[in-house]
């Protein structure tokens, strides 16, 4: 079996989770055994489209001429369009249209929790919506104390201090706002927040705040997934305030190092983390600040065992022989 990575317009995505999203498809699918193509030189039996920007679409259109079995992953909706760039909430039920028909260009369409299934299939698609986790390389993302102890000395932190990270862009449905009201009502503790956003697409409110941000707040910018995993595992809690997600793969990523992780209580965590086992869930800055005050003080010992488990039941090899059994379910001819 051949499958082709479409990888038109991946520029534009590699630092968002979409882009994560296609190698990881790519490492599912290789540790699988499946021949992996990102040309258009040889027939694929299936094709992998990951973004709505409109070179998908023609990529999307050419495929099904060449009778090839379109696989459209749903990364985005209607909702996490929203509280994100410039303009977005304007946008958005536009956006909302056109998304529709994309996802109809595929054979069938692939996204990543039972939650955003319920999304999308609320919006009439006319192709089946399966589960698929975007899973998380658990042998790269996995504890490790000399991680630890690099990322403190490179950050001149000393190894009682108490550190909280977090990764996303700097958008307000990630969260932001109330990650800078959270870093200013722990002084004592030290936050980071990974990721960047191109100053002309965050909003106004969301570039004052962080203008205005305290001083044990830092914004280190986009990194690596080398030095992501270094903040994961040097930190003594990750904290992710997103209201709004299909899945979360950093939030993967930081529970299969190990590290005690704190989420928004929102729907896309229903029924694989469970407040107080894999994760805490909280519901706002009084609640984030209490819940790492917990984990500060040891009152959640197996917190990080718990969420490790989770993250390994969405590693790659499993996920990538579910896939194969979805080409083979799903797509026009056995594999």
């Amino acid at each position: 079996m051949r499958v082709h990575l479409y990888n038109g317009s991946l520029g534009l995505v590699r630092r968002s989770g979409v882009g994560q999203a296609f190698y990881h498809q790519k490492a599912m699918l290789e540790q699988a055994g499946v021949a992996v193509t990102e040309s258009w030189d040889s027939h694929a039996d299936a094709v992998h489209i990951n973004t709505v920007l409109p070179d998908a679409v023609f990529a999307a259109l050419r495929a099904r001429m060449r009778g090839e079995t379109v696989v459209y992953y749903g990364h985005s909706t209607m909702q996490d369009f929203r509280d994100s760039f410039v303009g977005s909430n304007l946008l958005a039920p536009l956006f909302g249209r056109w998304i529709r028909f994309c996802y109809d260009l595929g054979d069938f369409i692939i996204t990543p929790t039972p939650y955003s299934r319920q999304i999308l299939e609320s919006y009439h698609l006319k192709k089946p919506v399966c589960v698929l986790s975007n899973g998380v390389d658990t042998d790269f993302f996995a504890p490790d104390p000399a991680l630890r102890e690099h990322f403190r000395r490179e950050h001149q932190l000393a190894d009682d201090q108490p550190v909280v990270v977090s990764v996303g862009h700097y958008f307000e449905r990630k969260g932001i706002l109330d990650y800078i009201e959270l870093a200013r009502a722990m002084p004592e503790v030290c936050f980071f927040w990974f990721g960047y956003t191109e100053p002309a697409l965050t909003p106004a409110r969301v570039r004052e705040a962080m203008a205005a941000a305290p001083g044990n707040l830092h914004f280190a910018g986009y990194v690596d997934q080398a030095a992501l995993r270094e903040a994961y595992c040097g930190a003594d809690a990750f904290v992710f305030c997103s209201h709004e997600e299909t899945e979360g793969i950093v939030v993967l990523e930081a529970l299969a190092c190990g590290v005690p992780v704190v989420v928004r209580d929102i729907p896309v965590y229903e029924g694989w983390l469970s407040d107080g086992r894999e994760v805490l869930k909280r519901h706002d800055v009084a609640g984030f600040r209490s819940a790492i005050g917990d984990i500060l003080g040891g009152a959640w010992p197996d917190l990080a065992k718990n969420g490790r488990a989770a993250a390994c039941a969405r590693n790659m090899k499993a996920l990538g022989q579910r896939l194969c059994d979805l080409y083979r379910t799903q797509g026009k001819r056995p594999a």
